[in-house]
């Protein structure tokens, strides 16, 4: 198992303290785990996460959003562009979720039923 980290840096500005993404490969099984927030000034970290776990053609992405507090319409984005990239390579996508806030802003926009999210508890993800 591999996990590498891409935020925040060991310089910090303004925002880098917003989004955390924690890397973790297990063979062809690739964890993208969030903390944070997710909106306009953090999703291309979160969009660079995706795009680096699909390059390496795996088996399944798992999108752990449980420890996110706020999704806006560029996470949705960036998570309606991870389903379409899964589809197009035949892997298996799953999304995570743990907070209120971010499953009603999946369940209002459809993507909720479209990328068969899985509400969890807390540390039980």
């Amino acid at each position: 198992m591999t996990t590498l980290s891409q935020g925040p840096p060991a310089t910090p500005g303004p925002l880098d303290d917003l989004l955390t993404v924690d890397t973790v490969l297990l063979d062809d099984v690739v964890r993208l785990v969030l903390s944070g927030e997710v909106d306009c000034a953090t999703a291309p970290l979160l969009r660079r996460a995706l795009d680096t776990a699909f390059a390496s053609g795996p088996r399944l992405v798992t999108v752990d959003l449980v420890a996110v507090t706020f999704l806006d319409s560029a996470g949705l984005s960036a998570l309606a562009v991870a389903h379409r990239t899964a589809a197009a390579q035949d892997t298996r996508l799953r999304v995570l979720v743990g907070t209120r806030a971010v499953s009603r802003a999946l369940q209002v926009t459809g993507l909720w039923d479209l990328l068969g999210v899985e509400q969890v508890e807390r540390g039980a993800a």
